[in-house]
């Protein structure tokens, strides 16, 4: 069974910075896709930034130049590096990967979440 662990969440002030992990487990074929998620109170699960096995990354306008999202292949492992926080950034994120079990099995998985809290 695959699973996706997220880390690295906590609280921290306006300014500051926090690096989330997520990590895939399980007899995986192949991880095409991988993104950040985040759900705020009362607001709708955004994309937050997204890496294709090919390298190619993507972020949404809120955090570009503020977050980063990279991998690490041998590990099955996505990062996303938050700099510059902001108490809007305050949200549950969410770790999602499109993979494949094999060469014709291809599912897409939601890690559990873990809480980012910026304050003022």
């Amino acid at each position: 069974q695959v699973q996706l662990v997220e880390s690295g969440g906590g609280l921290v002030q306006a300014g500051g910075s926090l690096r989330l992990s997520c990590a895939a487990s399980g007899k995986i074929f192949r991880i095409n896709v991988m993104r950040w998620y985040r759900q705020a109170p009362g607001k709708q699960r955004e994309l937050v930034a997204g890496i294709t096995s090919g390298g190619s990354t993507n972020y949404a306008d809120s955090v570009k130049g503020r977050f980063t999202i990279s991998r690490d292949n041998a590990k099955n492992t996505v990062y996303l590096q938050m700099n510059s926080l902001k108490p809007e950034d305050t949200a549950v994120y969410y770790c999602n990967a499109d993979l494949m079990l094999s060469p014709r099995e291809l599912y897409t998985y939601w890690g559990q979440g873990t809480q980012v809290t910026v304050s003022s």
